[in-house]
């Protein structure tokens, strides 16, 4: 088949790359001028890091198994993970429950349920008991509201803004299952987590690089303006041009850009299918920012620190040094500084100096001897499809990837569920629907 497969993140590198090993003519088109989405990378200290931090859960197997295929395997790192919370100035560590016991901004009964709660969590594996019930709810039944207010809510409202008191318990299940299965031998061993040498730039590489071994292209800077159709069939995409543009003939068009963007290449969507168009229209996404700084010493002790304070303007501080040696990066410090907005939220116009100027006496509160002095350099990064906001009614709405048109997917992180958004996920996503695809078209053509 001519197969095309717009948008060069993991979840589409990964379906140009099934889709050529079963020896389909692939030709992947990212609009932007890197691979990678929200695994794009740059250089600090002459080593290639995420522009969005990054790392691997023991649980994360599609993508581990992907990394053994593409030689990669000797290279991929299981660290001690070294995380913590800050609330009211003070970094209280969380590595293991003897740090649960030792937090004492709730009281000793509210940490022994949150205990409790979350090793009942770890041991639930059948999440579609928690469909169509908020987060919230459930915690408040389990933990108190002391519990919920002192720990797990301001999480929720940091990430999901106003939103977080709707968000799924399937979601919230996802995000503490997984954390645990990074813990192997017992409740008192450390969470270990999984880093690729050299950054995922490298796994990005090596699959554009399989895709093209196979026979396939790939193109970035290359945006895709329409996607066409006749007689309810997809029969390939026009790329713009200074000419007036050019027409790519495909039996099979696999999409794995945000909702919206999607409705824009497909702008028949709703006269087809007005059902299916207006499910993507519901989607709903938070903006995911990072200013990431390099200083000439650490920051903390730290690699994972959530701040709990609400008026806190980042979510959290995650300093890759405390996890990666600084010697991999000519000796810098890195910390990344993560947020997450509404898309009416001003902040969003910010450039990286203003966002560091609204940042910098917050981070007194990680280190009250920080100084500006200490930075060494910034960079500020945006996505507009962070973070999908997922209800407690999500699984009513989930987009099927098969669209009402023939030969056209649709692949992206609204669509993972009830995990959160992640590489793992969206590998395992975008070689799922490959596989779907090849299979529908078959049964079509043997008709």
């Amino acid at each position: 088949m001519n197969a095309v497969v717009i948008g060069g993140g993991v979840a589409g590198l990964a379906a140009a790359y099934e889709l050529s090993k079963q020896g389909d003519r692939v030709s992947l088109f990212e609009a932007g001028p890197i691979l990678g989405g929200q695994v794009r990378t740059f250089e600090i200290g002459e080593e290639r890091i995420e522009s969005f931090y990054h790392h691997l859960f023991r649980s994360d197997t599609e993508i581990i198994e992907l990394i053994e295929e593409l030689g990669l395997g000797s290279d991929l790192e299981w660290i001690d993970s070294r995380g913590a919370l800050n609330a009211a100035e003070r970094n209280y560590p969380f590595v293991g429950p003897i740090d649960l016991l030792r937090f004492d901004r709730v009281s000793l009964l509210t940490r022994i349920r949150l205990g409790l709660a979350a090793l009942w969590l770890r041991r639930t594996s059948d999440w579609k008991r928690y469909e169509g019930m908020r987060a919230k709810d459930w915690i408040v039944s389990r933990v108190g509201r002391e519990g919920y207010e002192g720990v797990w809510g301001p999480l929720l409202r940091a990430k999901f803004g106003p939103y977080a008191d709707d968000i799924s318990m399937a979601w919230f299940w996802g995000k503490i299952y997984l954390r645990f299965a990074s813990r192997e031998g017992g409740l008192f061993a450390r969470e270990q987590l999984g880093y690729l040498r050299g950054s995922f730039g490298r796994l990005v590489d090596a699959i554009a690089d399989g895709v093209e071994g196979h026979g396939g292209s790939v193109a970035i800077a290359t945006p895709i303006q329409r996607i066409r159709i006749a007689d309810g069939r997809v029969t390939g995409v026009e790329i713009p041009s200074e000419s007036g543009g050019s027409f790519i003939e495909a039996d099979l068009v696999i999409a794995t850009v945000p909702s919206g963007i999607f409705e824009r290449m497909l702008p028949e969507l709703s006269d087809l299918d007005p059902a299916y168009a207006s499910m993507i229209a519901q989607q709903q996404y938070q903006w995911a920012s990072v200013l990431v700084l390099t200083l000439d010493r650490p920051l903390s002790e730290h690699y994972w620190l959530t701040m709990t304070d609400e008026d806190c303007p980042f979510v959290v501080a995650v300093e890759q040094t405390n996890f990666v040696p600084s010697s991999r990066y000519n000796g810098k410090h890195i910390v990344y500084l993560s947020n997450y907005t509404d898309p009416d939220d001003p902040i969003i116009d910010l450039d990286e100096d203003a966002v560091f100027d609204l940042y910098e006496p917050y981070l007194k509160r990680i280190n009250p001897h920080f100084e500006r002095a200490w930075v060494t350099g910034r960079w500020l990064f945006v996505d507009r499809a962070g973070q999908p906001v997922v209800n407690y009614r999500y699984h009513e709405s989930i987009v099927p990837h098969q669209t009402p048109v023939e030969g056209l997917y649709l692949a992206n992180t609204t669509q993972i569920y009830p995990e959160d958004r992640g590489q793992n996920y969206s590998i395992r996503m975008g070689r799922r629907v490959a596989r779907l695809a090849r299979a529908d078209l078959s049964s079509a053509s043997a008709m």
